[in-house]
């Protein structure tokens, strides 16, 4: 699958090695450094495409396009990796309702999506894999898990299964992995209630715990299907998904552990608890040793969620803010993106009708700032900048040191003498690099 085209990021001068990228990793509530190594390598769950990106979307996307900025800032090569699941249940549920084949409603929306992130300024993944794509990969490790012994068959309804029903639904054993749980972190209650509301299945009869989750689930009746082997036919579960394709695209099959998986705040469990846990039992099947320590991932970092109308912003509820919509009204993707900056990316927050005119409003000063040859000083702007994001990717500080730069710059009747050539081209770059915002 292509991503979107890679926009422009201008080097800066000077960055300080002694301030490194730290995040706050969701798993133990500590701030820890974000890559400690030469090289940088990410995952970010991607998009199911059965509706077009929200502001909710954008903004768990440009969080971590602030991380990959600051990565590549400080010098970093940086592997990032995310998917799009493009065959789900909420997808062909969509498709059903609105009369549209899935194939097509997903291609549209995933079309949409790479416009949205073109226009926002994020940096795409350097590889980013669709869930039919991964089709025959995925299909491979569950063989492999049943044969270890870390996964396991259930009976099927009458009708499911096509010509071979007795083969079954495949399940991931969660006892193969002695490091389930670390995490999230929840107690048993918590889990099954967590994962019973976002999208498990704890009630389904057969399996050996509530808890383990579907790694290949069989033909069903109008769904699509795919060829699985000795699996029979069917297709991957969602957290399998995500697993195989972080351990191709990051180059993990040798069981070495990654810099930062991510997501918005609502993957934390069940999807990356479970996801994590099948790249364990994956990575140890595939002849390479364990990862070290508890998890697969350094650092888990998960971005808020965003409201709408006093509720969580969700296609379930339809209350969507939709970039695409924003755009086709006219509104400067920059704006957007200021919208967005203007909260810190681990915060709730609710967009509202004074958002986008707060960021068009911040847009227009930066733009005027930078209009002239001259200015101030930028170099303790771009120190504070630089400092903002490595304390957790602070965004509303950043904006807060580049309004003072502007601020200073438009002060009526200010002192000019001091002014430096070139210094509003020196804020300009600065910005755009490091906040993706092209001023």
């Amino acid at each position: 699958m292509h991503a979107w085209p890679t926009p422009q990021v201008p080097e800066l001068p000077g960055y300080p090695s002694s301030a490194p990228v730290r995040v706050h990793d969701s798993s133990t509530g500590e701030l820890v450094e974000a890559a400690p190594g030469r090289q940088a390598r990410l995952y970010a769950c991607g998009i199911t495409p059965y509706d077009a990106t929200h502001i909710g979307h954008a903004n768990t996307y440009v969080a971590f396009d602030l991380l990959v900025r600051a990565w590549l800032d400080a010098g970093k090569e940086v592997v990032y990796t995310s998917n799009v699941t493009d065959v789900d249940d909420p997808l062909l549920e969509r498709a059903t309702a609105t009369g549209v084949d899935w194939r097509e409603l997903a291609a549209s929306q995933v079309a949409l999506f790479r416009e949205d992130m073109t226009a926002l300024g994020v940096v795409p993944p350097r590889t980013w894999t669709g869930a039919v794509d991964s089709v025959p990969d995925v299909a491979r490790a569950v063989v492999t898990m049943l044969e270890s012994g870390a996964a396991y068959r259930v009976p099927l309804e009458a009708g499911a299964g096509g010509a071979t029903p007795e083969l079954g639904d495949v399940y991931a054993d969660l006892t193969a992995d002695p490091h389930f749980g670390t995490v999230a972190h929840l107690d048993r209650e918590q889990a099954l209630a967590t994962f019973a509301e976002r999208g498990g299945d704890p009630d389904r009869e057969g399996k050996k715990d509530p808890l383990d989750p579907l790694l290949w689930r069989r033909e069903r009746p109008g769904e699509p299907t795919w060829d699985g082997g000795p699996l029979g036919t069917g297709r991957p579960g969602w957290h399998i998904e995500c697993a195989v394709i972080a351990r191709d695209g990051l180059d993990l099959a040798g069981g070495e552990r990654f810099d930062v998986q991510g997501g918005g705040c609502d993957l934390l469990f069940p999807h990356h608890e479970m996801s994590t846990s099948h790249l364990r039992v994956l990575c140890a099947n595939a002849g390479g040793d364990a990862p070290q320590g508890p998890v697969a991932a350094r650092t888990h970092v998960h971005a808020g969620l965003v409201a709408y109308d006093g509720e969580k912003m969700s296609k379930s509820l339809g209350n969507l803010v939709l970039v695409s919509g924003l755009r086709e009204a006219g509104h400067d993707p920059m704006a957007i993106r200021l919208a967005l900056l203007a909260h810190h990316y681990r915060t709730e927050w609710e967009w509202d009708e004074t958002s986008l005119p707060a960021g068009e409003a911040r847009l227009a000063r930066w733009r005027d700032a930078v209009s002239g040859n001259g200015g101030p000083s930028a170099d303790a702007t771009l120190a504070r900048v630089r400092a903002a994001l490595a304390d957790d990717l602070d965004a509303p500080s950043a904006l807060a040191a580049v309004d003072a730069w502007a601020e200073a710059s438009l002060e009526p009747g200010r002192d000019t003498s001091q002014d430096e050539e070139g210094a509003p081209g020196v804020l300009s770059r600065a910005v755009n690099a490091l906040l993706g915002v092209r001023i």
